[in-house]
């Protein structure tokens, strides 16, 4: 027997109020909400209301600018989750059997995977335009804290960390190199030893960065500590700081992009490249959907086409 406050419950609440909740609870803002929905913001509060009427109870709390889910919002913010991901998947497997591919797919790259996901992405969408794709590039930091909370389908990491709770597999070769201006003393040297590259000043990325650890591993390894001259966020910001003269980096050779080479080098260093990797996965026990499975198939389809033409 279906419970009977259940049942009536169910009647009051309609998949858009659902749809429109689970939004705002993921990205904790009504204003990113409603630029996902394509709703307006005014629209959106409207519809949490309403939400929050059929309940009887409150389902997000405000302090200052910062929105919080209540108890009551997190038990339903799972139950949406839920409900929303079983429709998805029994929507993918309908029109697959009609042979369509249309659905949702939720990705998050750390980011210097963005120099090649989006290549990635387009070919997959020409494939299916009925496909609806939402990509995060993030730092790994923010990547962890999407696996925790379960928010994506898939994600591309550098190196994933070790837990039992994660299922990641090797993907593609991402060599690190070292870059320096294009007229460093160094440029047209072949065989640096690393005691000669650590007299130099380096520019990193931050702590807990995927290639700041494979750059400390390797010198560490080697018994050798670099001169950190500079802390910088992105890879575009290192590549300015190192056309500038401000030190020389270790970078993915995926960012060397057309161009940068006009004012930057790739340095000939004993060790180099660095025979790093990228990994796909996602949460162990997640059911991927049809959309999922289907682009990390295509994934391995197009990786080689996706390494950088100046790879040794």
């Amino acid at each position: 027997m279906p419970n009977t406050l259940s049942t009536k419950l169910a009647r009051r609440i309609s998949l858009r109020q659902l749809q429109v909740f689970e939004a705002v609870a993921r990205q904790l803002s009504y204003t990113r909400a409603a630029e996902e929905l394509f709703l307006t913001q005014p629209t959106v509060s409207m519809q949490i209301k309403k939400l929050e009427s059929d309940i009887g109870s409150p389902l997000t709390e405000q302090t200052g600018k910062q929105i919080s889910l209540t108890s009551a919002g997190s038990a339903l913010y799972q139950a949406s989750r839920d409900i929303l991901e079983t429709l998805g998947r029994f929507e993918m497997q309908i029109n697959d059997h009609k042979g369509l591919k249309t659905g949702q797919l939720r990705i998050a790259v750390v980011t210097t995977a963005k120099y090649f996901t989006p290549r990635l992405l387009g070919k997959f969408c020409q494939l299916y335009p009925g496909i609806s794709v939402f990509l995060e590039v993030l730092n790994r930091e923010h990547i962890l804290e999407r696996m925790n909370r379960n928010l994506d389908d898939l994600y591309l990491i550098g190196q994933p960390p070790v837990s039992s709770d994660l299922s990641f597999q090797p993907y593609l070769a991402n060599p690190m190199v070292v870059v320096a201006p294009a007229d460093h003393k160094f440029a047209n040297r072949k065989s640096i030893t690393l005691a000669e590259l650590v007299k130099e000043n380096f520019i990193v990325r931050e702590h807990g960065s995927g290639t700041r650890v494979a750059v400390e591993d390797v010198f560490a390894e080697a018994g050798q500590n670099i001169n950190i001259r500079m802390e910088l966020g992105s890879n575009e910001a290192i590549k300015q700081g190192v056309a500038a003269g401000l030190g020389i980096s270790v970078l993915s050779l995926h960012t060397i992009v057309r161009g940068d080479l006009d004012e930057l080098t790739v340095l000939d260093v004993d060790g180099f490249p660095i025979s790093w990797q990228w990994y796909v996965g996602h949460p162990k026990g997640k059911r991927l959907s049809v959309v999922a499975r289907a682009f990390i198939d295509f994934m391995y389809e197009e990786g080689p086409s996706l390494l950088p033409k100046n790879i040794n």
